[in-house]
């Protein structure tokens, strides 16, 4: 079982060029980051922690794409992904594009963490529905997968148009980024993993047991050949919970770093090496 990271990185905390190289240097397979395009001032929706007010970090969190091609210079293994990316917010011909091209110029290690949002407020900033902001993000992928996979693409669909068109570079991976859904275990989100997904990405990890035999279900009545994978997000470390995962066959663990300064940072990934048993290469 593979162990990677997520970190809410922000213009106050480490930079993701010194946390890639040292995130790799440790021995960690993974590093997820975080998205938030702005955050309004109104509030619609209380904070998803649970919190009487909204965390800095949310307010202060870097641009995803760029974070990634940072932190793609300066590694080899290193996958690199987003955790999660709120697709329906972004034009999909130019998200295509770049995440196109940071697989292209990765070789191959960006998984597209996909989330369907929280934020009333700032989804409608960017003219999405909280109704349906599910079909909208579906739709969005979709037309990416177009356009990474054929020479010529198009797409009709009730959110996205566009005749056939020329998108290059392509990605390394085809047909299309591996690609994970964030949500609540229920059919209607393990359905979108088994159209348009390759696996799971349970935030916190909870209730991942009992929830596998209707994702399963869902996978084998969409006609998908082996598995979903399974690899729960956001993970507090230690050694028993990371065997549970290990023994109900989760593929990957993406552990949690809290936001900090580069050296504070750095040793927590120390610890986090230690509790999980992660080696150098």
């Amino acid at each position: 079982m593979r162990i990677g990271l997520t970190v809410f990185l922000t213009d106050r905390t480490i930079d993701p060029v010194t946390l890639a190289r040292e995130a790799e240097a440790r021995g960690f397979a993974s590093l997820y980051f975080p998205e938030h395009t702005h955050i309004p001032l109104s509030r619609k929706t209380a904070p998803p922690t649970g919190d009487d007010e909204l965390n800095d970090e949310y307010k202060r969190t870097l641009d995803p794409l760029i974070a990634i091609g940072a932190a793609a210079a300066v590694t080899k293994t290193l996958v690199l992904g987003t955790g999660v990316s709120l697709v329906a917010q972004h034009d999909p011909i130019v998200m295509a594009k770049q995440l196109a091209t940071l697989d292209f110029i990765s070789g191959g290690r960006i998984t597209l963490g996909v989330g369907f949002g929280w934020n009333r407020d700032e989804m409608a900033n960017h003219g999405v529905s909280y109704e349906t902001r599910r079909e909208q993000a579906r739709e969005h992928v979709l037309a990416m997968i177009e356009l990474w996979s054929h020479e010529e693409a198009s797409f009709n669909g009730h959110f996205v148009q566009f005749g056939s068109s020329w998108s290059w570079p392509k990605p390394v991976q085809q047909p299309r980024l591996r690609t994970l859904i964030g949500g609540g275990a229920g059919p209607k989100l393990f359905s979108h993993v088994a159209e348009y997904a390759d696996g799971w990405f349970p935030i916190g990890g909870a209730g991942v047991r009992d929830a596998l035999p209707v994702l399963n279900a869902a996978w084998a009545l969409a006609g998908r050949s082996g598995e979903p994978e399974v690899v729960p997000f956001g993970v507090i470390a230690n050694a028993s919970k990371l065997q549970y995962y290990r023994d109900i066959g989760c593929s990957e663990v993406v552990l949690r770093v809290q936001a900090a300064d580069r050296d504070t940072t750095l040793r927590q990934l120390d610890t986090l090496c230690a509790e999980s048993g992660v080696m150098p290469a």
